[in-house]
């Protein structure tokens, strides 16, 4: 269990709403941003991660996207790229003003559903040093057909329905139509692939976060297989580091090698594992990695 030696809750605005945050001062002058994927908020997302970053130096400002967490935004629970790509400028902005960070040297970190957006935002923010993209989610077109196949043909359809309903729902103001964000198969969940269910392991294995709302809308379904953020690799400015897993059943492992081949100044680890690995037994090694990228990306010498 990763040791908070200092750290406060802090906010910043996004189109509107206030984005909760832990901002974690750091000691070198470098600041990582942080979020998680879908609906994993910012504890279950950044705690095994932002610790080691903090041991090494490093500030962390580890967010929730509005309508997650402790972030405001009604309704609650829906994944809206659009937004969430708004929410990473406010926090890159809202690094670049505290006061031990050098906004010149703020990284940005995300995995799964966040590991796709840093492909996004790095694309097209002037501003960070590097990034680090793990186990992203990089072309739902690739995913989407991969994930229905994971699910029984019943499940399958339940899910398209309640994905069509939650939609048109909207439109005349009901409340979202909840599902789970993982399942086994057969369930009616927005994800039901071989190592969905190793997050409850992987990112609360000590049932900790007791507020971690693990929904999402169901229009997601119907949503997630046009975004593509892979396709913005060619225009990633800055130093990009891809982690991937090599028995990936939930992103999958070849849309984020073929993104990475396309991106300008990138490198990619590989790990033994499923989805999930980096937090589990592969964490030593991952964490290893992206602490020695961010520290030669920053400009500091690598301490080994």
């Amino acid at each position: 269990m990763p040791t908070f030696k200092q750290r406060e809750k802090i906010r910043f605005d996004s189109g509107g709403s206030s984005c909760a945050a832990w901002h974690y001062p750091g000691t070198n002058g470098s600041c990582v941003v942080m979020a998680g994927g879908t609906a994993v908020t910012k504890e279950p997302a950044s705690d095994l991660f932002a610790a080691r970053f903090h041991d090494a130096g490093f500030s962390v400002l580890a967010f929730d996207h509005r309508r997650f967490g402790e972030s405001e935004g009604t309704p609650r629970q829906i994944v809206r790229i659009g937004e969430q790509i708004a929410d990473w400028r406010a926090a890159i902005a809202c690094a670049a003003e505290l006061p031990e960070a050098d906004p010149d040297k703020i990284a940005l970190w995300g995995f799964s559903l966040a590991g796709g957006h840093i492909f996004r935002v790095a694309a097209d923010q002037p501003r960070p040093a590097c990034a680090v993209a793990q186990t992203p989610m990089v072309d739902g077109r690739a995913l989407a057909p991969h994930a229905l196949r994971s699910m029984t043909p019943l499940a399958a359809l339940r899910l398209i329905g309640r994905g069509v309903r939650d939609a048109l729902g909207a439109l005349v103001g009901r409340p979202p139509l909840l599902i789970p964000t993982a399942g086994p198969r057969g369930a009616v969940a927005a994800l039901t692939t071989d190592d969905a269910l190793d997050g409850d392991q992987a990112l609360d294995p000590h049932r900790r976060h007791t507020n971690w709302e693990q929904t999402v809308a169901a229009r997601i379904a119907l949503r997630l297989g046009w975004y593509r953020p892979g396709r913005h690799a060619p225009h990633v400015r800055c130093p990009l580091l891809v982690v991937v897993c090599d028995q990936d059943r939930s992103v999958l492992t070849r849309p984020a090698i073929r993104a990475a081949a396309r991106a300008p100044h990138v490198e990619v680890v590989h790990l033994t594992g499923r989805h999930y690995a980096p937090f589990l037994a592969a964490h030593e090694q991952a964490v290893l990695a992206e602490i020695a990228f961010l520290r030669r990306h920053m400009g500091f010498r690598d301490q080994g």
